[in-house]
């Protein structure tokens, strides 16, 4: 069921591309209500407007979801838009579905380049994480190596559905971190649009020209503390759409060190199936080291380290490759935007950065190691 409320707009509190958050004033809510309200979807709230919300997970104090939304404005709908190219409809049969240009779709000017079924990824290292707040320290390693490596985020569907939620992507973006944000299933809002995450990393690859692509869900990580009930099993799936199309698989591990859910200390129960149970295909599991990083304790680095240990020898597919995560502190604390997990930043919890960025160090490494002169289409 959706719970509706209806309010008028006291002021924004926040701006950036593609989204507003504003304060709305609802009956029978004491003070006023944060909402987020999509630009392309309803139109540019302004104060003193009159907006219709769904209140659903902000009134149950969600973290996924956990925002007001803004449905409609009645007073002021927006002008009808032109009617563009593009037939993929995203959110699909939702009061709010969108329509987008796919560059997989038929009327795509990268139709041509993609629509070959045996195009492939050509050894393109691609890197799986589940959750958004590993994209920036991703990056970050893969910068330690080598800034000029070209960078895609592929964005799978299993968070927020609009990229505009994210404030990390366009922080990266706009500093020339990565190269495009691409949108897969029914997430949309990126600079490229795909059906599938099998189409959107052939997209990373023939489109952007990226060197390395990094696949992880939207803001926002759905869990229900059972083994399969949760998000994050799409970074298995997302490995096996990596192999099946001639990629290089890279498992970045969830850690943490500060999680007080038991079932994230250390390696994540998320990273135990997503990768020893949903991943089907041999991949590199990248084991950071560390051992000696400030703030890491010296139980947690040996208990990751055995924990990775345990997980490989269990799944045989998975090729366990050490990285030395000393020396990324520095990588680390230059990301446009911050760093931030589950409401902690660096200093709270670096072992859950580190290890990310490792997965970056070894995606860069893998790039180095290629022949010169792979084929471009």
């Amino acid at each position: 069921m959706i719970r509706w409320s209806e309010g008028v707009v006291r002021r924004v509190l926040d701006r950036r591309a593609g989204v507003l958050e504003v304060e709305v004033d609802t009956a029978g809510v004491d003070g006023a209500v944060p909402a987020l309200a999509y630009l392309d979807l309803v139109g540019e709230p302004r104060p003193g407007d009159r907006c219709l919300l769904n209140t659903t997970a902000w009134d149950r104090g969600l973290g996924t979801g956990g925002f007001a939304l803004v449905v409609a404005l009645p007073d002021r709908l927006p002008a009808p838009a032109d009617a563009g190219p593009g037939h993929l409809v995203k959110a699909r049969y939702t009061p709010l579905q969108t329509m987008v240009q796919g560059a997989d779709e038929q009327e795509s000017p990268h139709h041509a380049a993609l629509r070959d079924a045996d195009v492939e990824l050509a050894g393109m290292p691609v890197v799986a994480a589940d959750l958004h707040s590993s994209l920036p320290a991703v990056v970050a390693g893969v910068r330690s190596v080598d800034r000029a490596l070209r960078v895609a985020y592929v964005m799978t569907d299993g968070g927020a559905l609009p990229a505009a939620l994210s404030r990390t992507a366009p922080a990266l973006r706009e500093a020339g971190w990565l190269q495009a944000v691409v949108t897969t299933g029914q997430s949309y809002g990126g600079d490229l649009e795909s059906v599938t995450v099998h189409t959107g990393l052939l997209a990373a690859r023939y489109v952007v020209d990226a060197d390395i692509a990094v696949v992880v869900q939207g803001p926002g990580n759905l869990g229900t503390g059972t083994r399969w009930g949760f998000s994050g099993v799409a970074a298995g799936e997302a490995l096996n759409a990596a192999a099946v199309l001639g990629g290089r698989p890279v498992a970045a591990l969830r850690v943490s060190g500060a999680d007080p859910r038991e079932r994230h200390r250390g390696i994540s129960h998320h990273s135990a199936t997503a990768y020893g149970r949903v991943l089907a295909h041999p991949a590199d599991l990248v084991v950071p080291v560390l051992a000696g990083c400030a703030g890491v304790g010296d139980e947690l680095a040996e208990g990751v380290r055995a924990q990775a240990q345990a997980l490989a020898a269990d799944t045989p597919h998975l090729r366990p490759v050490q990285v030395e995560c000393a020396g990324l502190d520095a990588a680390l604390t230059d990301v446009p935007g911050g760093l931030s997990t589950m409401g902690r930043g660096y200093p709270q919890d670096p072992a859950a950065f580190l290890t990310a960025a490792a997965a970056g160090v070894h995606a860069a490494a893998l790039v180095r190691q290629r022949p010169p002169g792979r084929p471009r289409r």
